[in-house]
């Protein structure tokens, strides 16, 4: 499997997307950034057996999503439902694909994000394979983590590698995000510091005995 780095050296071009309907307002990105132009059929991109169908699973809910990687889309690649400034992590959940949007982007002033890595159990419910919606998730007093330590300003093309490369296609995978549900219920997204107890993440490896959790934050938010 190739890592980012490599993908990045084959580099030609970058393709313009569409915006997926959740995030209608984003950018695609400009020619010359970050997307080789490998496409999907390249074998050892993980964006390679990106789904073309996706499941309704997500509810009008904060929640877990649980499940196994399919795919990791990084920004403006060429799979569908693509998004400039996000990186989707498709998941199989429950016999279906389902959608999980993280933005490594800042629409507002500084357009670097803030990323942090932790290794924490996962809370319960223990890892099952589906949507958990009901869950909390707080960076400070679920995992003791704080906006002034511990998190590294990056800019978009780096903070798509870290997703990138942390994530394992055919691997369990847990990501704290929230849906809209209804006509978005193959989506969920807000994978960052949110409040309110309901933080997005991504933790990798969710089953083992120290899961390595990726946590996301804007610079306006201090927690």
């Amino acid at each position: 499997m190739r890592t980012w780095a490599t993908l990045c050296s084959l580099a030609l071009a970058c393709c313009a997307a569409e915006p997926s309907p959740e995030d209608a307002g984003a950018e695609a990105l400009d020619a010359g950034e970050l997307v080789a132009d490998a496409g999907p059929e390249d074998a050892g991109h993980k964006a390679a057996a990106c789904a073309s169908e996706f499941g309704t699973l997500f509810t009008n809910a904060f929640g877990r999503a649980d499940g196994t990687v399919v795919a990791v889309v990084p920004p403006a690649w060429q799979c569908p439902w693509p998004n400039g400034d996000h990186v989707v992590i498709q998941l199989r959940m429950d016999g279906g694909v389902q959608r999980l949007v993280v933005n490594v982007k800042s629409d507002y002033g500084d357009p670097r994000v803030a990323m942090g890595r932790v290794s924490a159990p996962l809370p319960a419910p223990a890892y099952e394979e589906g949507w958990h919606p009901g869950v909390t998730l707080d960076y400070p007093t679920t995992l003791g983590v704080h906006a002034d330590a511990g998190f590294e300003l990056v800019d978009l093309e780096h903070a798509a590698a870290r997703v990138y490369d942390a994530v394992t296609v055919g691997a369990p995978l847990s990501v704290y995000a929230s849906s809209s549900g209804g006509s978005y219920a193959a989506s969920a997204h807000k994978v960052h510091r949110n409040g309110a107890q309901n933080d997005g993440a991504i933790v990798v490896d969710p089953t083992g005995a120290q899961p390595t959790w990726l946590l996301f934050h804007f610079l306006n938010q201090s927690f």
